[in-house]
């Protein structure tokens, strides 16, 4: 499984230089992840890389890889099975989860449409401040990018 981080979240984590890698054999096996603000508060978007499912959810108390890793795969598996995806996820995802590495992003295109997803999170976290990041992943996956 690749993680791809923004340069931002590989700050944050404390990860080195990552390496440019290809897109993975499985675009299952293969997200990016990128760390953004609203309001004084840290959020992480994790986004398939191929499809750009994505996921928000809260940045604090993360400061290692470990953590990163074990939130980022939480928060896949709760919103794949609430969106009646769980089946790909335990079929397809988790089973390439025992190895992890972190890479660069992929390319510039990846990396606009990555922006342009934070964009919306941002207006959805400003807009409503009820909404937990949980629901702003759930109408990201409802648009089309």
């Amino acid at each position: 499984m690749i993680f791809r981080l923004s340069q931002k979240l590989a700050k944050k984590l404390k990860v080195g230089g990552l390496p440019a890698v290809p897109l993975d054999e499985n675009p299952f096996a293969d997200w990016s992840a990128h760390l953004f603000a609203v309001a004084r508060t840290q959020y992480i978007i994790v986004v398939n890389t191929k499809s750009f499912y994505s996921v928000v959810f809260y940045g604090k108390g993360i400061t290692n890889d470990s953590e990163f890793i074990n939130r980022a795969l939480s928060n896949v598996r709760e919103l794949m099975e609430y969106d009646g995806q769980g089946f790909v996820y335990q079929r397809l995802i988790a089973p390439t989860s025992g190895s992890v590495r972190f890479a660069k992003a992929l390319d510039r295109t990846t990396i606009g449409s990555i922006n342009e997803l934070v964009k919306f999170s941002t207006f959805f976290l400003q807009d409503d401040d009820e909404m937990p990041p949980f629901d702003v992943g759930f109408k990201l996956n409802g648009m089309l990018l």
